[in-house]
């Protein structure tokens, strides 16, 4: 019918699909309609062909197949929908285990809504109910990862990229420039033009006595032409000025200007230079505005050669080295605990790189990610920050390409006293007391054939067993955590490291592939964790050596992961959607409080992130909101709940410190919904009970740096509870004193 058709056609065995997200009510019954045309399909196994389905829902049988030649065939079938309000409806052909080949045509698709299931929502609480074990605070953990602005970019607050020149000025990938002096006002796509054509003869790469790394720029200056290295795009806030250093040394003596301007106005700091690497500070008075296009210039006075080693400028508000809006933000998470440095990074990543004076440590390339590794936050850093905003430091250590010594001496340089020979480096380093680091991991994701280092389940057993020994050997009450992964990965780890293992790590990622439906793309994340948890609730049946013993799930990354990437590499923008995700999650974490110990958003900056954050400003996401909003008011003795909970994701918790009990809601529907909520036991104080919404204009709601907050939270008092209305897409935590 029509003028055209879906076409799915090949030669060879392959597997195909066109797909389209459709909407769904949930808890529904529908019957589907389509017709197949088919032109010598044959496949392997004799199993497959052609066909219609929907991905995710209510088993609703075989799913018709239509093989061979056939002309329009009518393809018709019922399902139910659920707790789903969206799927992903797929013209298939093929499937992974059993490819076809031939020609396929789809058309006149339909959906019938056959019937859809009333209730009335009647929520009763009971707090004297416990109903189960309380929910660890750990579930509330960050994770920071040396990737795209989440450290460089975001937290760390560093204006200079590549301030120890990885890339020589004439690279592409080099945010510096060598310009005629003067210049650099010029267009950028001019300026680039004069670079290339004019660094020829004004620039030399000193590979011989560089100050760090490969190499260092030499600048050449001539009577006839003056050059400025240059480096546009930083970012400052209106009346803050910047303070830094630069190392430099020429051959003749020679006078240096270094200048910082925006908006035409232009700041400068003059030097005397010598023949030897000398430390110079810089210090710039701030502008009157918000400048996020400010250039630094550094211009030779002379002619003659001039060598810069390292430039480093930050915002005068700095904290030692730290962005102070970051931290107000990261302290407002009240994460308790936060892994570092990875994540893919830690596979490829020597710590050794990242201790000593900051200047002399030499930049690499990112191993896992694209980018520069500056190595100016490292091991000191990182226990620093965790200090600055009261938490405890989890590290990973590199299990990937490193080996067992490195792992053993990282664990000795934190945790052992300054008598032995990694303390005392440590003490050389600035820090004579031990930082007793806790919770350590071996390794990142060593099943997955992306992972430096990559090997055998059977192969990392035996790793993740030496490692485990040698670290404890230095520092007997560390807790340990295992890569795992469920499946056949999970099944021998936790058989035959279960004594070398406290804690075994998970991951998950959701996506925004499966359905337009708010509910069906909310409730990925707590689907997932619970998935995790009933596996290694098998586990603990099925595998007769975790007898006796409880090791729980440290899930630690999850989080949502999809574009659009604003905010760098992997800077995703998260939506009032995704909040509600996370929500759920929490919500999750609490009704499997007996398997869940620890739980690490990733990523805490930028890189899919709960924090995002400009050269200048940055805000909670709408998943940090969540976050932050839960971790606050949220109990962690979770209590019972009966009745008809849909079409709301409710848990009840005690906060026992405080004498209340708190109602987690989440409204995963695009409807304002009654609230019928009753203490049957009349333990509960309703007057006076207060309700935290997190809500926005719609689910597709974000905030940005520097701007009002789309998404935020919003307290007021419940009048009563026989007239409570709950939002539209909103999560929401009632608060009421126990009697």
């Amino acid at each position: 019918a029509g003028t055209k058709s879906l076409c799915i056609s090949s030669p060879g065995y392959a597997v195909g699909s066109w797909t389209n997200k459709v909407n769904l009510l949930p808890w529904s019954k529908y019957r589907f309609s389509g017709w197949i045309k088919t032109d010598g399909i044959r496949s392997g196994k004799s199993e497959s062909g052609a066909y219609f389905e929907f991905t995710d829902l209510a088993e609703y049988g075989q799913v018709p197949v239509v093989c061979g030649t056939q002309d329009w065939t009518l393809v018709q079938f019922e399902f139910e929908t659920g707790e789903n309000d969206g799927a992903l409806l797929t013209c298939g052909y093929g499937s992974n285990d059993d490819p076809v080949q031939g020609k396929a045509w789809f058309d006149d698709m339909s959906l019938e809504l056959l019937s859809s299931e009333k209730y009335t929502t009647s929520l009763e609480v009971r707090p004297s109910a416990t109903a189960g074990e309380p929910m660890s605070e750990y579930i509330y953990g960050q994770f920071i990862e040396h990737l795209g602005h989440c450290i460089y970019g975001g937290i760390w607050a560093e204006m200079v990229t590549d301030r120890k020149f990885w890339y020589s000025p004439e690279d592409r990938e080099s945010a510096w420039k060598v310009l005629p002096a003067g210049m650099d006002g010029m267009p950028r796509g001019m300026q680039a033009f004069m670079a290339l054509r004019n660094f020829k003869g004004h620039l030399r790469m000193d590979t011989s006595s560089p100050f760090t790394g490969a190499h260092t720029p030499v600048l050449v200056s001539d009577e006839a032409s003056q050059v400025a290295l240059v480096q546009n795009g930083m970012g400052l806030n209106a009346g803050v000025g910047a303070v830094g250093h630069i190392v430099l040394k020429s051959d003749c003596g020679m006078p240096v200007t270094v200048e910082l301007s925006a908006s035409g106005q232009t700041r400068k700091v003059e030097l005397k230079t010598s023949g030897t690497y000398t430390e110079y500070p810089l210090s710039f008075s701030g502008f009157e505005s918000k400048e996020q296009d400010v250039t630094i210039r550094i211009i030779p006075g002379a002619a003659g050669r001039l060598w810069v080693g390292t430039v480093s400028l930050m915002p005068e508000d700095n904290v030692d080295g730290f962005r102070p809006d970051v931290l107000e933000l990261l302290r407002g998470l009240n994460s308790p605990v936060y892994r570092w440095p990875g994540g893919n990074f830690v596979s490829g990543y020597d710590w050794k790189d990242g201790i000593g004076p900051r200047d002399s440590r030499p930049p690499r390339k990112n191993p896992a990610w694209t980018g520069v590794e500056s190595n100016d936050v490292g091991l000191h850093e990182f226990i620093h920050l965790c200090g600055l905003i009261g938490t405890e430091p989890y590290v990973a250590v590199n299990a990937g390409l490193g080996g067992v010594v490195a792992a053993a001496e990282e664990v000795q340089y934190c945790n052992g006293d300054a008598s032995t020979p990694m303390g005392r480096l440590r003490a050389a380093n600035g820090s004579p007391d031990a930082w007793g680091v806790k919770w350590w991991s071996v390794g990142n994701e060593m099943y997955g054939d992306w992972q430096l280092g990559h090997m055998s389940t059977e192969a990392f057993v035996e790793k993740h067993n030496s490692f485990a020994r040698a670290m404890k050997a230095e520092s007997a009450d560390i807790h340990l955590i295992a890569v795992g992964s469920v499946g056949p990965w999970d099944e021998m780890i936790m058989s035959q490291c279960n004594d070398n293992m406290e804690l075994v790590s998970e991951h998950l990622y959701c996506q925004d592939y499966k359905g337009t439906g708010l509910m069906t793309h909310a409730l990925q994340i707590p689907r997932a964790i619970r998935h995790i948890a009933d596996a290694h609730r098998k586990y603990r049946e099925t595998i007769p050596s975790l007898e006796g013993k409880d090791i729980r799930i440290c899930l630690d990354e999850w989080n949502f992961w999809y574009g659009p990437h604003i905010y760098g590499e992997l800077g995703t923008r998260y939506y009032l959607r995704d909040a509600l995700g996370i929500a759920a999650g929490i919500n999750e974490y609490m009704r499997n409080s007996d398997m869940i110990f620890m739980a690490n958003y990733a990523q805490t900056v930028n890189v899919i992130g709960a924090i995002k954050a400009t050269s200048t400003d940055a805000c909670y996401a709408a998943t940090g909101e969540a976050l932050r909003c839960y971790r606050e008011h949220l109990g962690t003795v979770p209590v019972e709940v009966t009745g008809e909970l849909r079409p709301f994701d409710v848990v009840a918790a005690l906060n026992p410190e405080a004498g209340e009990v708190t109602v987690s809601v989440v409204n995963l529907t695009y409807e304002e919904r009654a609230l019928a909520l009753s203490f049957p036991d009349g333990d509960v104080c309703t007057d006076g009970a207060r309700v935290f919404t997190i809500t926005g204009a719609d689910d597709m709601a974000y905030n940005t740096p520097g701007q009002e907050p789309a998404v935020k939270t919003v307290e007021r008092e419940v009048k009563s509870l026989k007239s409570e209305k709950v939002a539209p897409y909103s999560a929401n935590i009632y608060v009421f004193k126990l009697k």
